[in-house]
């Protein structure tokens, strides 16, 4: 049985009443799910390759981000070797390293890319914190500084290549990706591949969290500072009806060289993720070819 608008709508303002009547900690995430109920936004189509990467885990106490236990994983292509390149994905707001490798599924796309002719990189993932946005934190905690100083020596002593590397993210973890790549500059970065990045145009539009305050915010003002961008192969991929879309229209058109793009249908969530996996790791492998 099919439900009119009016009657979803009724049954959204039902559960969202009952949902804080019973004292629900994740409100924001109901109220998108109830709003996707009222405004279904269309997906794109995707499909998860079967074989799935050889990938390898482990922890570090990092002194970096104030003694917290990191946990991070590699993923490897078929034809493993030494010195393969990699590309450090950053994960999104409530997700971990082991986000990128299970719902994201980014060690299966790595397999099909390279059986595809992609060349070959192992793509590695570290935990940033529920809410870091990948910067220094009035806490202490910083997880760009942990990239830098001990995940990338780590991922080194496992005989990648670590002199120059690609950075990718989604979400928390685009901005996070387009933050790091504006610190470190063409020398270090050899291509950037985001999606859905969060960003905004000022601070009192931020989400809670996201920055300690207006002027934490300034400092770690990605649109701000897309000049330090110049001359390094972006791919930036959103959905059309990605609370992000705008924003994120306008900071690829400041851009120079224009970035690569994929502005289709899709939302914020893991569907638009997913088809997009396989354009960004191939966008990657292109340009870790010829570090």
């Amino acid at each position: 049985m099919s439900l009119s608008r009016r009657q979803v709508l009724v049954g959204a303002v039902s559960v969202s009443a009952a949902a804080a009547t019973a004292g629900v900690i994740e409100f924001p995430r109901i109220r998108n799910r109830l709003d996707r109920l009222a405004h279904p936004v269309p997906e794109p189509s995707y499909t998860v390759p079967s074989n799935d990467a050889s990938t390898e885990s482990g922890s570090f106490v990092s002194r970096a981000r104030g003694g917290r236990t990191v946990g991070w994983s590699i993923a490897y292509p078929p034809s493993r070797t030494r010195q393969l390149p990699v590309a450090i994905v950053l994960h999104g707001r409530g997700d971990s390293h082991a986000t990128v490798f299970g719902s994201h599924d980014w060690g299966r796309y790595l397999v099909a890319a390279v059986a595809a002719g992609t060349s070959p990189f192992a793509v590695a993932a570290a935990d940033g914190g529920n809410h870091s946005y990948w910067h220094r934190r009035a806490n202490g905690d910083d997880p760009q500084l942990m990239l830098l100083t001990e995940f990338l020596p780590l991922l080194a002593q496992k005989g990648l290549r670590t002199d120059k590397f690609g950075l990718a993210g989604w979400s928390m973890g685009g901005y996070g990706a387009l933050l790091l790549a504006e610190r470190v500059g063409t020398s270090r970065c050899a291509a950037v591949a985001v999606d859905s990045p969060a960003l905004w145009p000022k601070a009192s539009d931020t989400a809670s969290g996201a920055f300690d305050n207006a002027a934490d915010f300034s400092s770690h003002n990605v649109l701000a500072n897309h000049a330090r961008l110049t001359g390094l192969p972006i791919r930036i991929a959103i959905g059309t009806s990605d609370p992000f879309y705008k924003t994120t229209r306008v900071f690829a058109s400041e851009l120079t060289p224009p970035p690569a793009t994929d502005f289709s249908r899709g939302g914020h969530d893991t569907a638009f993720w997913r088809h997009s996996a396989p354009h960004q790791i191939a966008f990657l492998g292109e340009h870790l070819r010829t570090t």
